[in-house]
């Protein structure tokens, strides 16, 4: 990369950040900051000099500790650090891949000390061509912040409203019933007891009350495969009764059976997460590489697989689920179904 394309990717990146920090996670000047960083990555570098430059334009104490994950005291010096900030303090962990602590589970320790946390995971898997896409997606502007503002107060009140959902695509349609209350996980984080979180944002999320109602069939053209990449394919068709996968169109990629039979032979491949993707910086023209980030797509995602902590359902025991595999819709129309009328929320070029 050329030091002027360099420059100007750090110079959007520091932008963003500053305006994550102030207008998000509300950091001032009372509060230090921790920044836990690699080398390992071109992107993980530029964030790292990103945040270097947001956090001295703001004039807030920070320390920046290298990731080394050849040196045998780097955990333990790690987890001492935290102990030393205080409430509110603000944690930024910049990783190239995942920081191992051995069994230290990083984001829920530091959200139990009452720390606000950013995080950027698994940096490494966007190649440079979408460097510029992912430091876009991390935009908090005024301009977005109404965005995702008015999007939410959209779809929470239909969604809460709603007793069915219909999905359509090509020659498919899925029939949903009643869903659960939505969570939200777009930068305002008034009223929450953990503050941040993995960035980009971007996404409201449920899932049907009753997986019995999810009947139908859905058209996929992307999924996670077992490295959490994400896989584009011509889409094909995916049938679903009663909330599990039981069929497949003829051009069903192998690598997709590939996942269904690994995800049957430990538990039912049940559809759970329905995702609304709110981010416009990603796109299905504009993608990411890495499943953690690309779900924030501006369209429909699902998850597969019995793995979803946040909604709690009968004969389903959390730590004992194995599998959340995302999976994207091709997606004609999307409509809300309450007890009055049907609202169209959703077409193929976006939200309506």
């Amino acid at each position: 990369m050329t030091s002027d394309a360099l420059s100007k990717l750090t110079d959007l990146a520091s932008t963003n950040i500053k305006d994550i920090l102030t207008d998000s996670l509300k950091i001032t000047s009372n509060n230090r900051v921790l920044v836990v960083f690699d080398e390992s990555y071109e992107l993980t570098q530029i964030l790292t000099e990103a945040y270097k430059i947001a956090l001295a334009g703001l004039g807030i104490e920070t320390y920046f500790f290298h990731f080394d994950d050849t040196n045998p005291e780097n955990s333990s010096t790690i987890i001492s650090l935290f102990e030393t900030y205080d409430e509110n303090d603000l944690v930024v962990l910049i990783q190239s891949t995942n920081f191992r602590l051995n069994d230290f589970r990083i984001r829920l320790n530091l959200f139990a000390k009452k720390l606000k946390v950013i995080e950027h995971l698994h940096l490494a898997r966007n190649l440079p061509q979408t460097f510029e896409t992912y430091i876009s997606a991390l935009k908090y502007d005024e301009s977005e912040r109404n965005w995702y503002q008015s999007m939410v107060s959209k779809l929470t009140t239909k969604l809460n409203q709603a007793t069915n959902l219909e999905f359509k695509a090509f020659d498919a349609s899925l029939e949903v019933g009643a869903v659960e209350i939505p969570k939200l996980n777009i930068g305002d984080y008034a009223g929450m007891e953990n503050i941040g979180g993995t960035f980009p944002i971007g996404e409201v999320f449920t899932e049907a009350q009753d997986f019995e109602s999810m009947n139908g069939s859905i058209y996929i053209y992307g999924f996670a495969d077992r490295e959490f990449n994400i896989c584009f394919y011509e889409p094909f068709r995916v049938d679903i009764e009663a909330g599990l996968v039981v069929g497949y169109g003829e051009n069903t990629p192998q690598e997709f059976i590939e996942v269904i039979n690994l995800v049957k032979s430990l538990e039912r491949p049940l559809i759970r997460e329905i995702g609304f993707g709110l981010n416009r910086a990603i796109t299905k023209e504009n993608p990411l590489g890495d499943i953690t980030a690309y779900e924030r797509i501006l369209g429909i995602h699902f998850s597969l697989g019995e793995k979803h902590s946040v909604y709690k359902k009968p004969g389903i025991t959390v730590n004992k689920t194995k599998f959340h595999v995302d999976i994207f819709l091709c997606i004609d129309q999307v409509n809300l179904i309450t007890a009055t009328e049907s609202i169209e929320i959703m077409n193929d070029k976006g939200y309506v």
